[in-house]
C-alpha cells in the first residue's frame, strides 16, 4: 500500500501536461499528414452534395445497351459527378443495368467506387472488401472486378497510402493474372506517389519484365507515379526497356512514366527530353512531349513553348503533334489568359489531331476559370466535323466551365442544353456522345462542390492535381485512366475551424446577389422527357373528332359571349378580351410583388458553405460575429478565434452517426453492421454486391 501511494500522485502531476502535449501532437500530425483536411472535405462533400440524379437517369435511358462505350461513359460520369461524396445511390438503383458490364467495363465500374469514396481512408478497405481478391490469386470473383477494386483502393488512398501499400503489394505478388496486376500496379502507383519506395519499385519492375502488354502498361505508369520529380537514373533503365519490348502498350506506359520522373525539373530534364524527342519511335517522342510538359509545368517557359510549337507543326506522327499541342496546356496553366491566344491558330488547323490537342490544352490550362476567350475558342470546336475533336472540345469546355454559374455567363446554360441534345440524339457519333456524357459528369463534379485547380492559393503547383490531369489525358488510349481526373478536384468551400479543429456553426456574408453563385437548378422530368419524345402518329379519325369539338366549342363561346366567357374556352376569338384582362391583372399583380421584393444584394451563408472561386472577393464576416479568423481567407480552411469562449458552441459537421451523419460514420455504421442513421439513401456506401456476376 505504501509502495502504491506515490504512483497516483505522480500521474496526477504529469497527466494534464502529457495529455495536452499528446493532443496537440495528434492535431499537428493530422494537419501535416493531410488526414484532418481530407476528413473535413469528405464530410463537407457528403453533407452539401447537390448532384442531379435525373441527369444520369436521362443519360442512362438514352444510351443504347449495345453501345458499351457510352455505357462505360455513364459509369465514369456517375463516379466523377459523385467524386468524394460517398453517395453511390445511382449504382444501387441500377444494379441490373450495371451487371451487364463485362470485362474491362466491369473493371471500370468497380474502380469508379474508388472515385466516389475518395479520401475515405479509414473505411476504404472494408468498403471495397466484397470485390477484393480473396485468399491469394483470384478468389473466385471476376478478375476484372478484383483488378478494378485494387485500382479503386489506390484512388481512395491517392497520395495517402501508408495504410494500404502493404496490402496492394501482397495482392500484386500473389497473382499472375494480368488484369489484377494492372489494377494493383495502378493502385500502388497512386497510393505511393512520389515516395520512390525501392521495394515497391522492384515489385512493379518484376511485373514489367513479364512482358505482358496489359500489366506492363500499368507498370510503366506506376513506376512514373512512384518516382515523380526524382529525375532518377532509373529513367534510363525504363527507356532501355521501352526500346527492347515489342508491345506498344508497354512503350506508351513507360514513355509517360519517364515523363513523370522529370516533373518540375526544368533545365535538369533537357538531356532526357532531347534523347526522347529525337527517338525514331513516335511513341517515345510522344513521351518526350509529356516530359517537356511536366518538366516545365506551370512555368510558361518560352523555350519549352517554342519546342512544343515546333513539334506541333513539324512531326510526322499525328500522335506526337496532338500531344505537343496538348502539352502547352501544362506549361501555361499559371498564366491561363495566354493559352487561347497561343493555340488559336492551331485550333483552326486542317489536322483534326492538332485541333483536338488545342481544345484539351485550353481545357487543362483554363480549368475552372470560366475564361471568356477560352469558351469562345472552344465553341466552334464543339460542332467540329470530326467526332473526336467534338469529344475533346466538350470535355475541355466542361473543365473550363466547372463551378461557373449561368448568371455569370449565359453560355453555361447553352452548353448544358447542347450536352443534353447530343446525348439524346440517336444519330450522334459514339465518340462525341461519350464526350458529352463525360462533360456532364465534369460540369457537376463532386456533387457540384469541386473545381479543377492546378495552383494552390499561394500560387504553388498542386503536384497531385497536375499528375492527375497528365495521366487523365491518356484516356485517348485507355479509358480507365479517366478516373485520374479526380486527383485534380479541389473543394470550393469555406470551412471555418475552431481551436479543436471542429466546425462551429456561424453566419457570414457573401456580398453579391444570391443568383450569381447559386447551384444550377435541378432538372425536371418534363425537360428530360420532352426532348426524347418521338413524333406521335395522328389518326385521321382523331383529326376529324378534334375539328368537330373545336366547332362546337366556338358555337358555345359565341352563345355565352355576353354573359362573360368561361376561361376554359381557349380557342375562341371572343374569349380573348376577358382572358387578356385577367392576364394583365395577374401580371401587374406579380410585377408589383416582384417590385416589392427585389433580389437582395447579399446572401447570408452558414459555415461550412460552398464558396466558388469567383465568389471569394465578395466574402465578408459579420460585424458582431462570435468568431474572427486568425488570418482572413475567403475560402478553404480558415482557423477561427472564439470571442465568447464561455458560451456553448453549436457544431455544424459532427462525427456522431446522427440523422445528419458524416459520410465516414454513415459508412462505418453500415460496414460494421450497426444500425445506421436515418439517411435512408445515402447512409450505406457499401458497394452493391449484386453486380458481381460471373462473366
Amino acid at each position: 500500500m505504501a509502495d502504491g501511494t506515490p504512483a497516483p500522485t505522480i500521474v496526477h502531476e504529469t497527466d494534464p501536461v502529457d495529455a495536452t502535449y499528446a493532443e496537440r501532437l495528434t492535431k499537428i500530425k493530422g494537419i501535416l499528414s493531410g488526414e484532418t483536411s481530407i476528413q473535413l472535405t469528405l464530410q463537407f462533400l457528403y453533407s452539401h452534395n447537390k448532384s442531379d440524379l435525373l441527369i444520369l437517369k436521362t443519360i442512362k435511358q438514352s444510351v443504347e445497351m449495345r453501345n458499351s462505350v457510352c455505357h462505360s461513359a455513364t459509369i465514369y460520369a456517375n463516379a466523377i459527378m459523385h467524386a468524394g461524396t460517398t453517395v453511390d445511390t445511382f449504382l444501387r438503383e441500377n444494379l441490373d443495368w450495371l451487371s451487364r458490364a463485362t470485362n474491362w467495363a466491369k473493371f471500370s465500374a468497380t474502380a469508379g467506387l474508388g472515385v466516389i469514396h475518395r479520401g475515405h481512408l479509414q473505411q476504404g478497405r472494408s468498403l471495397m472488401a466484397p470485390y477484393l481478391p480473396q485468399g491469394g490469386a483470384g478468389g473466385g470473383g471476376s478478375p476484372y472486378s478484383e483488378g478494378g477494386a485494387l485500382y479503386a483502393l489506390g484512388l481512395i488512398h491517392a497520395n495517402h497510402g501508408e495504410g494500404i501499400k502493404e496490402f496492394l503489394r501482397d495482392s500484386l505478388r500473389s497473382t499472375n493474372v494480368e488484369v489484377i496486376q494492372h489494377g494493383a500496379c495502378l493502385g500502388l502507383g497512386l497510393s505511393a506517389i512520389g515516395t520512390a519506395d525501392e521495394e515497391i519499385y522492384d515489385d512493379v519492375k518484376s511485373v514489367l519484365y513479364t512482358d505482358s502488354a496489359v500489366a506492363g502498361e500499368a507498370a510503366g505508369i506506376s513506376m512514373g507515379l512512384l518516382l515523380v520529380g526524382t529525375a532518377t537514373e532509373k529513367a534510363s533503365e525504363m527507356l532501355a526497356y521501352a526500346h527492347e519490348t515489342q508491345h506498344e502498350k508497354i512503350i506508351r506506359g513507360l514513355a509517360l512514366g519517364i515523363a513523370l520522373t522529370v516533373y518540375g525539373r526544368e533545365e535538369g530534364a533537357d538531356t532526357l527530353i532531347e534523347q526522347m524527342t529525337r527517338d525514331q519511335d513516335p511513341i517515345i517522342r510522344y513521351g518526350g512531349m509529356y516530359a517537356l510538359a511536366l518538366a516545365y509545368s506551370g512555368t510558361a517557359n518560352n523555350k519549352a513553348i517554342r519546342q512544343l510549337l515546333h513539334f506541333a507543326v513539324s512531326d510526322v506522327s499525328d500522335d506526337v503533334r496532338r500531344t505537343a499541342v496538348l502539352a502547352l496546356g501544362f506549361v501555361l496553366y499559371s498564366d491561363p489568359e495566354q493559352t487561347p491566344r497561343i493555340v488559336s491558330l492551331l485550333s483552326e488547323s486542317y489536322n483534326p489531331h492538332v485541333r483536338y490537342g488545342a481544345a484539351l490544352a485550353v481545357g487543362i490550362s483554363c480549368a475552372g476559370t470560366g475564361l471568356s476567350e477560352a469558351i469562345s475558342l472552344l465553341e466552334p470546336l464543339t460542332s467540329d466535323v470530326v467526332d473526336f475533336v467534338r469529344q475533346g472540345a466538350l470535355i475541355a469546355m466542361a473543365m473550363v466551365m466547372v463551378q461557373i454559374s449561368e448568371a455569370s455567363d449565359s453560355r453555361v446554360g447553352t452548353f448544358r442544353r447542347q450536352l443534353e441534345k447530343i446525348i439524346l440524339d440517336k444519330h450522334e457519333d459514339t465518340m462525341s456522345k461519350m464526350g458529352a456524357i463525360l462533360a456532364s459528369g465534369i460540369l457537376d463534379a463532386g456533387g457540384r462542390n469541386v473545381t479543377i485547380r492546378l495552383l494552390s492559393k499561394t500560387k504553388h503547383d498542386k503536384v497531385t492535381a497536375v499528375i492527375g490531369l497528365a495521366v487523365f489525358s491518356q484516356f485517348w488510349y485507355w479509358y480507365p485512366l479517366i478516373y485520374f481526373i479526380s486527383l485534380a478536384f479541389s473543394p470550393t468551400a469555406f470551412i471555418g475551424l475552431n481551436y479543436d479543429l471542429k466546425v462551429p456553426k456561424f453566419e457570414f456574408m457573401s456580398h453579391a446577389k444570391p443568383s450569381l453563385f447559386e447551384y444550377p437548378k435541378p432538372t425536371t422530368v418534363a425537360t428530360a422527357n420532352t426532348a426524347a419524345k418521338l413524333p406521335t402518329a395522328v389518326l385521321s379519325t382523331s383529326v376529324k373528332a378534334k375539328a368537330r369539338a373545336k366547332k362546337e366549342a366556338e358555337q358555345k363561346a359565341n352563345a355565352e359571349k355576353t354573359s362573360g366567357a368561361e376561361k376554359s374556352v381557349n380557342e375562341s376569338g371572343s374569349g380573348k378580351d376577358k382572358e387578356g384582362d385577367a392576364m394583365q391583372v395577374d401580371s401587374s399583380a406579380t410585377a408589383e410583388k416582384k417590385a416589392a421584393e427585389p433580389e437582395p444584394a447579399f446572401e447570408i451563408l452558414v459555415n461550412p458553405a460552398r464558396v466558388v472561386p469567383a465568389q471569394e472577393k465578395y466574402i465578408k464576416l459579420l460585424e458582431d460575429s462570435r468568431y474572427v479568423p486568425v488570418k482572413l481567407s475567403p475560402s478553404g480552411f480558415v482557423l477561427l478565434k472564439d470571442l465568447r469562449e464561455h458560451e456553448p458552441e453549436v457544431l455544424s459537421l459532427t462525427d456522431a452517426p446522427t440523422s445528419t451523419a458524416s459520410p465516414a460514420t454513415g459508412a462505418a455504421a453500415a460496414t460494421q453492421g450497426t444500425t445506421a442513421s436515418a439517411m435512408a439513401v445515402d447512409d450505406e456506401p457499401q458497394p452493391p454486391q449484386a453486380f458481381e456476376y460471373a462473366s
